[in-house]
């Protein structure tokens, strides 16, 4: 929460008025996690300041030092979340960057422990999603696309060295995203099954592995091709049977 909190500090320089690192982060950590703490409890949108102020210990003009308004505070949350999801999943190893295989299953983990770091801003980012402006909303639906097309990118890299045998590569991407976000949404689930976040990355990458390397389905043309081979090998081998 600190470090996401001093990145929110340097991001936001020119709005905060409190300039002091050693004090502006502690505050910063304190509004963000009640910010968090809230919206789970009553949605960021019934949230009100002065509530906000209560649960943080600071006065409603301690707030008003760090952001103007709650869009601010919301552009603040979402767009920390944003910048450190792209920069995460866009640097992977270079041991992993030319193997697709590796790759895919380098972000399957990734993405996985770092909403496990990140919960509470992940589940605040999916679940507040349809009450946002316009453009936050906007923005999490870039950040979600975002994501989809790295793990897209991956995927056709698998499919052009063979790795992969896919038909609809952006669809499939798609389908991999929920099984991803299923983790910190509904973390509840797991941990009255008592399941590990290793047994978790484990299943989804054995999950993923079989959906996207099994052998590719014959398209149309090459199955009607086929069917009319055999109907030829047929028809010749009765003639000779004939004779």
């Amino acid at each position: 929460m600190e470090v996401l909190c001093a990145r929110i500090l340097e991001r936001h320089r020119e709005s905060i008025r409190v300039q002091k690192t050693h004090l502006a982060v502690p505050n910063l950590t304190r509004i963000i996690g009640a910010t968090l703490t809230l919206s789970n409890k009553h949605g960021f949108h019934a949230t009100t300041l002065r509530q906000l102020a209560e649960a943080s210990g600071l006065s409603m003009g301690g707030l008003y030092t760090y952001f103007d308004s709650k869009p601010t505070l919301l552009s603040m949350i979402l767009g920390e979340v944003a910048e450190t999801a792209a920069e995460v999943l866009n640097s992977p190893p270079a041991n992993v960057k030319q193997d697709a295989r590796k790759h895919l299953h380098w972000i399957i983990a990734t993405h996985i422990r770092m909403s496990e770091a990140m919960q509470p801003w992940f589940v605040f980012c999916f679940m507040e999603a349809k009450s946002f402006p316009a453009a936050e909303r906007q923005r999490a639906i870039e950040m979600e696309v975002m994501t989809e097309k790295i793990i897209a990118d991956v995927l056709r890299q698998g499919v052009a060295s063979g790795v992969f045998a896919i038909d609809q590569i952006t669809l499939t991407a798609s389908l991999i995203k929920p099984l991803l976000q299923d983790w910190y949404v509904k973390r509840w689930k797991y941990r009255r099954r008592g399941t590990s976040i290793e047994a978790y990355i484990s299943a989804v990458g054995t999950f993923i592995d079989a959906a996207v390397a099994g052998r590719a389905r014959p398209s149309r043309v090459a199955t009607t091709s086929r069917a009319k081979s055999r109907q030829t090998g047929a028809s010749i081998a009765a003639g000779r049977t004939r004779q």
